[in-house]
C-alpha cells in the first residue's frame, strides 16, 4: 500500500501513523487497479465506497440513454471521488471512468455517521477532511456552471482558461482534459471548438499544443 501518498492526502491529514492504520483498518482499505477507459462505478448503482487515487486519473461523466456525455469533473492523484453518495445511500447520478490507467483505494465509509458507533480520534478528523473535500467539490462543481454560462464557444474556452490561470496563477499550463473531454466539459461540440481554438490562435490570443496552453 502506498502510505506516502495516503498520508500525504487531505483525506487523512492530521492523523498520526497509529491513527491511520485504525482508521485503514476499520474501514476496510482495499486497493484495486483499472485499466483506461474502465467503467469503475456505474450511474443507478449504490456505493459505500470513497475512492482515492493513488495513481493515474479518472473522470466523473453523466452519461444519457441517448448516448450524450458531459463530462463534470476530472480526478486525479491525491484526489476523491464518491464521498457524499458513500455517506447517504443515495443512488449514484454519475459514472466514474479510468482515464487513464490507475490506482484507487477504496474504503469504506458508510457508518461513519452511525451514532451508534463508538467515537474516536481518527473518526473525526475524517469526517472533518471529508467535509472540506466535499466543499471543494462543490465550489469546482460551481465553477463548471461559471464556465459554460456564456452562449457563445469563445466565451466558453475563455471562462475556462482564464479560471485556470488565475487558479495556477500562471499564464501557461496542462489543461487535465483531452479535446473530446474539454468539448464535454464546457458542453461544446469537438468540431466547432477546435474551429474556434483554431481562431483565437490565429488572433495572437493563445498559444497551444494538445493540452498545454499558453495565454498571451
Amino acid at each position: 500500500m502506498n502510505l506516502e501518498t495516503i498520508m500525504a492526502s487531505r483525506l487523512f491529514k492530521g492523523m498520526s501513523e497509529k491513527e491511520l492504520s485504525q482508521c485503514l483498518e476499520e474501514l476496510d482499505a482495499q486497493e484495486k487497479n483499472y485499466k483506461k477507459d474502465s467503467l469503475i462505478l456505474h450511474a443507478g448503482d449504490k456505493t459505500e465506497r470513497i475512492g482515492m487515487l493513488l495513481s493515474g486519473s479518472v473522470t466523473i461523466e453523466s452519461n444519457d440513454v441517448w448516448g450524450n456525455c458531459t463530462v463534470l469533473s476530472h480526478v486525479g492523484k491525491g484526489q476523491y471521488f464518491a464521498e457524499t453518495y458513500a455517506l447517504l445511500g443515495e443512488v449514484m447520478l454519475v459514472d466514474v471512468r479510468a482515464n487513464e490507467d490507475c490506482q484507487i483505494l477504496f474504503c469504506t465509509i458508510k457508518n461513519l455517521l452511525d451514532d451508534s458507533k463508538k467515537s474516536s480520534s481518527w473518526k473525526e478528523k475524517l469526517l472533518k477532511n471529508i467535509l472540506i473535500i466535499s466543499s471543494q467539490k462543490n465550489l469546482a462543481l460551481s465553477g463548471r456552471s461559471f464556465y459554460t454560462s456564456p452562449k457563445s464557444c469563445r466565451g466558453r474556452l475563455l471562462s475556462y482558461l482564464n479560471a485556470f490561470a488565475l487558479q495556477t496563477g500562471k499564464r501557461e499550463f496542462d489543461i487535465p482534459f483531452n479535446r473530446q473531454q474539454l468539448a464535454d466539459y464546457l458542453n461544446l461540440e469537438r468540431t466547432n471548438m477546435s474551429k474556434e481554438l483554431s481562431h483565437m490562435k490565429d488572433e495572437g490570443l493563445i498559444e497551444y499544443r494538445k493540452s498545454h496552453f499558453k495565454l498571451l
